[in-house]
Formats: C-alpha cells, sequence, structure tokens
C-alpha cells in the first residue's frame, strides 16, 4: 500500500466508527484511491485499537466492514495483495494486528488467502514475528499463533517452509505452555498447543511424501517436535496433560485427528513412548474408549484413527505393565466395535474389524484368553516395524475440512429424547 493517506481525527469511539464507516464507503476508481482508502481504514483502526477494540471481536468487527464494502468486493485479489505484502513488510505492531485479524477472517471464508499467504513466503515472517512479539504484544501473539495454525492445516507448507523451524522456535513453544497463562480464557495455551500439532502433521505429509516426490530436499525433514519431546520431554510435561484435556473436549473432527496424529508418533517412537505420566495415559485411555463407543458408524475414518493409537498406547506405554488398567473395558469395548450383540454398532467393515484384531492382541489383553494366539511382536510391541512404517503414511494423509464437527451417538439419542418429551407434553396440552 502506499505510504500516504489523508489523516483522520477521531475524539470518541462515535466518532471513530462514523469515520470507519466513511473511509470504507469512499469511491475508489483507480489503485491510488484504493491504496489510499487501504492505508486509511488501516492507520484508523490500528490507531483505535487500544482505545475502542477492547477485544478481537471488536477488531474482527472492523475487518468485516472492509470485506462487505465496496473497495473489497470489487477488488478482492488487489486488496489481498496489498495486505499480504503489508505482512511483510510492516514492523509497527498495531497495524501489524489489524494485517493478521484481516487476513484470518478473509482466510477463514475463502481459503484460497492462506494458500495465498504460503506461495508469498508468509511463514517464515509469521515464525519471525511470533518469536519477536511475544513479551511486547499479548493480543498480536496470540493472533499471530492463529493465523499460523489456520494457514498452515489449509495447505501443505514448501519443505523451505519447513526448514525455518528450528529446535529454537520449538522449544519455546513448548516453553510457553509450560508458564502460567496469563489468559483467563485460555489456561491452558490452546493457541499455542493447535500450532505445535499442525507443524507435527506438516512433519508427517513431508515424511510421508519425500520418497516420491522430486522436489523433496535431499536429506529429510527433522520432525522438530518429536526431536525436542525426545529430549527434553521431562521438562515439557504440561503440554502432554493438555493435549488430553483437548482431546476429551474437542468436537471438531479435524484437531481430532490432529491430536491423534501425534499421540500415534509419540507411542511408536522409543524415545517418546514413557513420554506422558501413568495416570495421563490412564485418563486418555478412559478418552479413547468414550469416544469410540460414541462414535456412529460412518465415521470411519476417525474410528480408524483411534484404534491406530489405540493399539500402540496399550503395547508401548506405561499401561503395558502391570497392574494393567480397564482390561475388561477394552474387551467389551473391542466385542462392540465388533459389532457383536450391539444394536447401534453395524458390522464392521475390512479395515475396522483388521484394527479391532490387532488391538486384541496386545500380549497383556491375551490373558486368559485361549481363544487368540498372540503373534510374535517387535521390541515396540504387538506392531511391527512394517506396521508402523505403513501406519505412519496412512494416518499422514488423513484429513477433515476445518469446522466440521464430529456426530455423537449420545447426543444425538439425547436430542431424539428430549424431542420425544416435548411431543409428549405437547399431545398432553392438547387433550
Amino acid at each position: 500500500m502506499a505510504d500516504f493517506a489523508v489523516a483522520v481525527s477521531v475524539e470518541d469511539e462515535q466518532q471513530f466508527w462514523s469515520a470507519l464507516n466513511d473511509i470504507v464507503s469512499r469511491p475508489c476508481p483507480c489503485h491510488e484511491s484504493l491504496d489510499n482508502a487501504l492505508r486509511a481504514w488501516l492507520d484508523l483502526v490500528a490507531n483505535g485499537r487500544d482505545r475502542y477494540l477492547d477485544s478481537e471481536d471488536d477488531v474482527a468487527t472492523c475487518s468485516q466492514k472492509l470485506i462487505e464494502s465496496p473497495i473489497f468486493s470489487e477488488n478482492s485479489d488487489y486488496v489481498r495483495t496489498q495486505i499480504i505484502y503489508s505482512l511483510l513488510q510492516e514492523d509497527e505492531l498495531g497495524p501489524l494486528h489489524i494485517i493478521a485479524n484481516f487476513l484470518l477472517l478473509d482466510g477463514r471464508r475463502e481459503e484460497g488467502t492462506f494458500r495465498r499467504m504460503i506461495a508469498e513466503s508468509c511463514f517464515g515472517r509469521l515464525l519471525d514475528l511470533i518469536k519477536s512479539c511475544g513479551g511486547h504484544d499479548r493480543r498480536l501473539h496470540r493472533l499471530l499463533l492463529e493465523l499460523m495454525y489456520e494457514m498452515s492445516r489449509i495447505e501443505r507448507l514448501r519443505p523451505e517452509d519447513l526448514l525455518q523451524v528450528d529446535d529454537g522456535f520449538v522449544g519455546y513453544l513448548f516453553g510457553l505452555i509450560e508458564a502460567l497463562s496469563d489468559d483467563v480464557h485460555d489456561p491452558y495455551h490452546y493457541p499455542v498447543i493447535r500450532v505445535l500439532l499442525v507443524l507435527n502433521e506438516q512433519y508427517m505429509v513431508a515424511s510421508t511424501s519425500a520418497a516420491v516426490s522430486p522436489a523433496s530436499p535431499s536429506a529429510p525433514l527433522t520432525n522438530r517436535v518429536i526431536k525436542v519431546l525426545s529430549i527434553h520431554g521431562p521438562d515439557f510435561r504440561t503440554f502432554g496433560e493438555n493435549i488430553i484435556l483437548l482431546l476429551n473436549r474437542e468436537t471438531e473432527t479435524a484437531l481430532q485427528l490432529l491430536i491423534l496424529k501425534l499421540l500415534y508418533l509419540l507411542f511408536t517412537t522409543n524415545t517418546t513412548c514413557e513420554y506422558f505420566y501413568t495416570n495421563d495415559l490412564r485418563v486418555l485411555l478412559d478418552v479413547i474408549i468414550r469416544n469410540l463407543l460414541d462414535l456412529p458408524s460412518e465415521m470411519n475414518v476417525l474410528r480408524h484413527t483411534y484404534l491406530r493409537v489405540l493399539a500402540p498406547l496399550l503395547s508401548h506405554t506405561q499401561l503395558s505393565q502391570p497392574p494393567h488398567y480397564k482390561r475388561d473395558q477394552i474387551l467389551s469395548l473391542l466385542e462392540c466395535l465388533r459389532g457383536s450383540g450391539n444394536f447401534h454398532f453395524t458390522p464392521p467393515e475390512p479395515t475396522t474389524l483388521r484394527l479391532i484384531e490387532r488391538v486384541a492382541k496386545t500380549p497383556w489383553l491375551l490373558e486368559d484368553e485361549p481363544s487368540l494366539e498372540a503373534s510374535p511382536t517387535s521390541p515396540l510391541g504387538s506392531l511391527s516395524i512394517s506396521q508402523t512404517g505403513s501406519a505412519v503414511s496412512v494416518i499422514a494423509n488423513v484429513s477433515e475440512k476445518p469446522g466440521v464437527q464430529t456426530p455423537s451417538i449420545k447426543a444425538d439419542a439425547e436430542a431424539g429424547g428430549a424431542k420425544l418429551t416435548d411431543n409428549e407434553h405437547t399431545k398432553q396440552d392438547g387433550a
């Protein structure tokens, strides 16, 4: 954008919103007038951020006004280009906050914005900004984390982007999670956790496609998330506790998959398979059992991923040691998933059945089960090395569109019961 604009002076909140409406309503017949309007919008909102825009929703309202204006609707590609270039060039924290807010809002409604940002090398810019602004502007820092997460889960990052991530950056993110949160609305540092989860997914996708892509770097990319936990895992236990809490509460399918992908790698890597506290593993097992029982029959991709994680959880972690936790409940779960005598589970398709039997062959589940014979296991437990490698490839590439909510058998049944009760009351009232 041009470095000049018509100065707008406002004395109170009413004047601020009036001036904003005036700016986005200006006719812009040429690029020069567009640049003037965009700079006026950016200057006004940036200067008003700390005076009139107390919440991120307030800032988003300013972005939405621009998106809904003729300035954007008639020149969307040009406006996006200018704002993306501003992200790459702007150094002041206030304008950066407004730019990031606009790109986040626009990208969530039009994924092409995030793809364009990756193509324009915005990942490295976000990396630098996140590292530099954390101690100076908490609001901007959180917003940049959200922008990196949303951008990175839409499109595969380029190898040169991932090469910019070093152990120091990943360790910095883990360190943030260990510190007490100063945000009462985010006590668990979920924006930081989501960035670590999506970085892990990006590394997994890169590793599974490296062998078939001529554009891949000659040396394999190191998964920095796993590496840092392999070396410093005991220093970053809070992250493990929090991703289990997140999995317990999360209803978005895509985010559940991100968590499960990391759990699978942790449980199938010798240096991280005992990263979690034993009590946390028990909580995780409870969550997995509950979620598997609550998945409708059509949710095969998510069910398969839970089962792929369950096998190494039972075989490779402290749960493999006595006293064995909830053995009877696990066996009951497997019977339900087989469709044995359960009205809401249809007979499983072949992949589900194969994964069920893989879990069932966990050595300590086979005790007192003469009908099943244990197969020879590798040092990693009930999964062979070849099974582990092939499963990584499968898990790395499963996905779901952002925002899609996981259906729930329990919730559907409760909703049906409530509807039935309402109908009964209606009949009684009409009698």
